[in-house]
């Protein structure tokens, strides 16, 4: 079945949790749809309960009406086409045009009620997880609720009590649906828009995919092996960077849907871990990092003042989760003289490359013939040459003469005279070395002074 006969088929019946009626259809809210990857700044809300909406790195925010003092949504389970970076797509699942879904961002206190369509060619449902609701709203197939199937429209209604950072994802063929990209984020403020309030509010998601170079469909019964390690499925260059203003407040809120953990780092700055998908923690039992762990299934929240200009990594600290499609056949070629086998292999294979000899670093200067809808290994520009990143890696751009509430990127930072790290032309002084294997080490003279003799001690 392709994509347009699914859309034709999940017109046709509408059955929800409180049975949705054919002639209730033209009552569901508008699904809204976007499948751009440009990081896309919410206005203010136009109705309902006032609060100060977050930024999704590479998303959007989803629209919702007011009816009778209730917050309607409208998702869309439905295949999406997703661009991890420039020069490579891959063929998801996902809400609303998208992978992951848009975030719905709401008020404590607000009753909410979510239509969920499904134009996937399966069943499915929605777990809201890390949210405290009535045990048939919590979104488990067969266990609180009947599955969702293709074509039908489920309605889930509570109150949304608890401000804090939360997300939704599938609890129905739950591992394949959340490989192919089904997951979304959720933010519910809290009642006073003045409480907590920072100047820049950002959320992502991480996710992890496995497909093959020259492939577009994850392969879905990985468990580990993962070449593919995204933020809100883009991974870098893709990944939009964090632009704040010098010294505005700044909240990062994360969700690990993946099959291991991310020990998130930021260079630059130090942060405190303000919250979990658990809650807010208390001012005074916060505490200082440079890096936080974000293990499976959790969420965290981190705060800090942008009060060092520059241009900042901000990456996962799992070196080959910052690395697009790697290997784990391929072998370690440091120190192997590779040139006259080289130049063998190139009368049979005309451009033949040898690589790796050095170092893996000539990978991203080399401009290689690639698979279609492949990304480099290494690969992202900076002003001064290859970055030599990719996955999971931005930046965190904090310039003075940024306006409030611009997220527009300001280009490269220019760092004053002085302020960066140069070349030494001058002598160098001789390196005094450690004898090496074999050799007797050099001779240690031991004084030992005698204490004097005190009778009766």
């Amino acid at each position: 079945m392709n994509r347009r006969q699914f859309c034709s088929q999940a017109s046709i019946g509408l059955v929800g949790a409180g049975l949705v009626r054919r002639a209730a259809a033209a009552a569901l809210p508008e699904a809204a749809s976007s499948a751009s990857a440009v990081t896309q700044v919410p206005p203010a809300p136009g109705s309902g309960r006032p609060f100060h909406p977050v930024v999704t790195l590479n998303g959007w925010s989803l629209p919702w009406r007011m009816k009778n003092g209730v917050k309607e949504f409208h998702l869309v389970a439905e295949p999406v086409v997703r661009e991890i970076a420039p020069g490579m797509v891959a063929h998801l699942w996902g809400y609303n045009g998208q992978s992951p879904g848009p975030t719905i961002e709401v008020v404590e206190g607000d009753r909410v009620r979510l239509f969920v369509t499904n134009r996937l060619p399966e069943a499915t449902t929605i777990h809201w997880h890390g949210q405290i609701l009535p045990n048939g709203m919590d979104g488990v197939g067969g266990l609180t609720q009947p599955r969702i199937a293709p074509g039908q429209t489920y309605v889930y209604e509570f109150v949304a009590r608890h401000a804090g950072t939360y997300m939704y994802h599938p609890h129905a063929d739950e591992m394949l649906q959340m490989a192919m990209g089904m997951m979304g984020f959720w933010v519910t403020h809290p009642r006073d828009p003045e409480a907590m309030r920072v100047d820049r509010d950002f959320v992502f998601l991480t996710n992890a995919y496995d497909i093959e170079p020259g492939a577009y469909t994850p392969k879905v019964n990985t468990m580990l092996d993962f070449n593919l390690w995204t933020w809100n499925s883009r991974a870098f260059p893709g990944i939009d960077p964090l632009v704040c203003r010098l010294d505005d407040k700044v909240r990062i809120r994360m969700g690990n849907l993946t099959m291991t953990n991310h020990p998130i780092h930021i260079h630059g700055h130090r942060f405190v871990v303000a919250g979990t998908d658990g809650g807010w923690i208390a001012p005074a039992a916060r505490w200082p990092e440079v890096t936080v762990d974000l293990a499976v299934g959790q969420m965290r929240a981190i705060e800090f003042v942008a009060d060092n200009p520059g241009d900042w990594a901000f990456h996962c600290h799992k070196a080959h989760h910052t690395m697009n499609a790697m290997s784990h056949q391929a072998p370690t070629m440091i120190g192997v003289e590779q040139q006259k086998v080289a130049e063998k292999i190139s009368r049979l294979i005309p451009g033949y490359m040898a690589m790796g000899s050095t170092g893996m670093s000539e990978m991203s200067r080399m401009q290689m013939p690639l698979p279609p809808n492949t990304l480099p290994m290494m690969t992202g520009e900076g002003p001064y040459g290859p970055i030599e990143m990719g996955g999971m890696f931005s930046l965190l751009k904090v310039r003075r003469d940024q306006k409030r509430g611009d997220y527009t990127d300001p280009g490269w930072y220019r760092q004053p005279r002085g302020t960066q790290a140069y070349e030494w032309r001058g002598e160098l002084e001789p390196v005094a070395r450690a004898a090496g294997p074999g050799a007797q080490p050099a001779a240690i003279e031991l004084k030992v002074k005698r204490r004097p003799h005190t009778h009766g001690l």
